[in-house]
């Protein structure tokens, strides 16, 4: 009975508090957003319409993988599966468009991985000359414990060309073959892994079964028509017709005193 009595108290006095407190949060001041500036939060998806395809429009469905944006179509290997969505689109321009792996009833002696995503070609990290210029970059700069298996050269897949590549690991005993064209100023990129080469080679034919957008060429994928054209270096002072400085909320580095402030501050 005080167990009764002790809730029917707690209730009724809150529904005397609670909209005290509406009233009080209610009034309190609302930050202003500065004007004049442009805060960046980072990347996320836009278009100019709801019928306008984004990059990461990606979907699979009924085992099979499409991308409107970039005239993609894959179906996946029997048995394959997207377990898991992507991230989010990167401040970086790369936007992971599928993972996909072996499901359950997957009967082969090792398992593997198959990772397709998109660069954007004005905000890679570092300048690179198309997707086949990015296949290079990799190359270049794979970290220690990685070793060259095949270097970058040109294939078709599908009746399209891509530049490929692939690496290992003798620690983990795990193959990449890596393939890229360029699509949309896009590097689209196909990364399979595995520790059976033979599983990575029947993947590797398995996906001639793709249909890509014809525009696809790994040193400078083709526009016009129906692709936006994409000109290089085009972003100059002479045909630009309004630019922006935006706020970032975040620092991406450190600021350290000058040897000059030093030194007068010693003085």
């Amino acid at each position: 009975m005080r167990f009764r009595l002790a809730c029917s108290t707690l209730v009724f006095a809150l529904t005397l508090w609670l909209p005290a407190l509406g009233q009080v949060l209610g009034q309190q001041a609302v930050p202003k957003v500065p004007a004049g500036v442009i805060l960046v939060k980072g990347a996320w998806s836009s278009a100019s319409d709801a019928m306008t395809p984004v990059p990461e429009g990606a979907a699979v469905a009924n085992n099979l993988f499409h991308d409107q944006y970039f005239g993609m179509t894959y179906p996946l290997p029997r048995g394959w599966i997207e377990k898991y969505k992507g991230p989010p689109p990167s401040d970086t321009g790369r936007y992971v468009l599928a993972q996909l792996s072996p499901d359950a009833t997957f009967q082969g002696s090792a398992q593997g991985s198959i990772l397709i995503t998109a660069q954007d070609l004005f905000f890679t990290p570092v300048p690179v000359s198309g997707a086949t210029g990015l296949i290079n970059d990799m190359k270049d700069h794979l970290q220690a414990g990685y070793k060259l298996e095949t270097p970058p050269a040109q294939t078709r897949i599908a009746g399209r060309s891509f530049t490929s590549f692939s690496y290992w690991s003798p620690v983990a005993q795990l193959h990449w073959f890596v393939f890229a064209t360029q699509i949309r100023c896009h590097a689209l990129q196909i990364v399979i892994t595995s520790r059976d080469t033979k599983l990575l080679e029947d993947l590797t034919r398995d996906m001639n079964k793709m249909k890509l957008s014809p525009e696809a060429d790994p040193t400078g994928g083709a526009t016009g028509g129906t692709v936006p054209v994409c000109i290089q270096d085009y972003a100059q002072d002479e045909n630009m017709i309004a630019r922006a400085d935006p706020v970032f909320t975040e620092l991406r580095f450190n600021l350290f005193p000058s040897a000059s402030s030093s030194t007068q501050k010693a003085k």
